[in-house]
């Protein structure tokens, strides 16, 4: 089993994302809650992709470039 530590999001991920043309208009779009607290935070299954995607990459951090590449949104 694979532990990954939680990614921290933040308004600037955000802020990526919609340069990216992403529908990004708030937390909801990678996680559960509108507003994430530090420590109690949910993902939905956007959000889960990206931690997954880190953990398979290795990457110290999730990259909001890698949304492009969400299955679900390709469909």
């Amino acid at each position: 089993m694979l532990v990954v530590s939680p990614s921290s999001a933040t308004m600037n991920m955000q802020k990526q994302a919609k340069e990216l043309g992403l529908p990004a208009e708030n937390c909801l779009y990678c996680h559960a809650e509108k507003m994430p607290k530090k420590d109690a935070v949910t993902y939905n299954d956007r959000g889960k992709w990206l931690v997954d995607q880190k953990a398979s990459r290795k990457a110290k951090d999730v990259d909001v470039a890698w949304l492009k590449d969400y299955p679900a949104d390709k469909k």
